[in-house]
């Protein structure tokens, strides 16, 4: 297997010139028995889970708008946008794209797009919230289906942005005299019950010489514990992600050195038809099985600066139109495949019909993700929401003050995200 994921490395590296006659059409189901078809239209991550049993529905690609009001901005301001000498720090952003027109020939082209992708339309440039959902995670492969070592009851996930606004007063910013970029909580825990009440808050700042300020609330030893810049790349608590890999990438742009491996058309779930989303079956039930379809996409590989990071590198794949990530090679320090990052985006205007909350434009409905480590062949599986509680939309997006579900009785507020709040909560 290590031959098998050295070689694919190199398939990388090449840009797959040697793969470009597969193609796909609308209606193939691409599985282990005619993955051929899809050589090079894949990451050799997403690769290997279709040769672990997931398939892969191809729909003919849909065109992804960016919001009117994100558009406008991009068109008032981005013109005064200058990316410092360092690549580091945006001078004059205010809202909207920061680079609409990446120029292949620009020797920082690499930089520009991730921040771009730092400034993304979606899922909210102003806020978005989601509550109680589930994740497993357990050993896969041998041609059996993941054994669950542990269940996860997530109480909620939960972002604020502080700059780029475009929807809840005050905008374009928040007062800011701490300069934050956006503030971030994960959790409380609801299950399972030795973890019952943990939780997560992170800070993110606009100067690229502060890093974040993570922390961490473990209940059981009744302490808030801080977390480093390097240990974000860490999985806890006997599951696969880490803070850095949510989303595909939730580093700091500063903390990488970045290069740009081209732009492809690849195969990405960016319009899936299962929401809640579903597992494939037998062995692949770590997976999830949905629509996917041809995207261009940008191929950026972000190597971090930090001499005690837990990656070598990441290749991340990045929609071109809608900028958000599709799926995430992770590599270990030898240069060999270790983890996968896909994420399952669902381009609509309301969860499902009849849903509750219908939007005037399309939102991202987020419906999971899979992060599978390939060496310890070990998976996490997290849908965004789960099958329980029934009708349940997920996702809530740039509501302020003013988001009031049957689940939470708050929006995205300041005082939502604090080292207090957080304790609060998980007691």
């Amino acid at each position: 297997m290590v031959h098998a994921l050295r070689m694919s490395a190199v398939v990388v590296m090449l840009g797959w010139t040697a793969l470009a006659a597969a193609d796909v059409a609308p209606g193939d189901i691409i599985s282990k028995a005619n993955i051929d078809k899809a050589k090079g239209l894949v990451s050799p991550a997403v690769e290997w889970c279709i040769n672990q049993g997931m398939t892969l529905k191809i729909i003919a690609p849909k065109p992804i708008s960016w919001p009117a009001a994100y558009k406008e901005a991009t068109e008032k301001y981005s013109s005064q946008v200058k990316l410092a000498e360092n690549g580091l720090t945006l001078q004059g952003y205010v809202a909207g794209a920061p680079f609409p027109k990446i120029d292949p020939a620009d020797p920082r082209i690499a930089v520009r797009i991730m921040w771009n992708y730092e400034y993304r339309p979606y899922p909210g440039t102003d806020d978005f919230a989601e509550y109680d959902f589930p994740a497993d995670t357990g050993a896969v492969g041998n041609g059996q289906p993941m054994v669950v070592e542990r269940h996860y009851w997530i109480g909620e996930t939960r972002r604020m942005y502080y700059n780029g606004r475009l929807y809840v007063d005050p905008k374009p910013e928040l007062p800011n005299p701490e300069g934050i970029r956006f503030k971030e909580v994960l959790g409380p825990l609801v299950a399972p019950f030795d973890l019952k009440g943990i939780g997560a808050l992170g800070y993110r700042y606009i100067d690229p010489s502060k890093q974040d300020d993570t922390w961490l609330y473990v209940p059981s030893l009744r302490r808030v514990r801080r977390l480093s810049t390097a240990q974000r790349s860490d999985s806890l608590f006997g599951q696969d992600t880490d803070p850095d890999s949510y989303w595909g990438y939730n580093g700091h742009i500063a903390w990488s050195e970045w290069k740009f491996l081209g732009e492809k058309e690849m195969l990405g779930i960016l319009h899936g038809e299962n929401y809640p989303m579903k597992r494939c079956p037998g062995e692949a039930n770590f997976m999830m099985c949905d629509a996917w379809e041809k995207r261009k996409m940008y191929v950026v590989e972000g190597i971090s600066k930090l001499p005690q990071y837990a990656y070598g590198k990441r290749v991340i794949f990045i929609d071109k139109e809608a900028m958000v990530v599709a799926y995430s090679d992770i590599y270990d320090r030898n240069n060999e495949l270790w983890k996968v990052w896909i994420d399952d985006h669902q381009f609509k205007m309301q969860a499902f019909p009849g849903a509750p909350t219908k939007y005037d434009e399309e939102k991202d409905f987020y419906a999971g993700l899979v992060m599978a480590d390939m060496q310890l062949m070990h998976a996490t599986y997290v849908p965004h929401p789960g099958d329980e509680p029934a009708g349940h939309e997920g996702w809530h997006f740039n509501k302020g003050p003013e988001s009031r579900t049957k689940y939470k009785p708050e929006g995205a507020v300041p005082e939502s995200f604090t080292v207090a709040k957080l304790i609060e909560q998980g007691q």
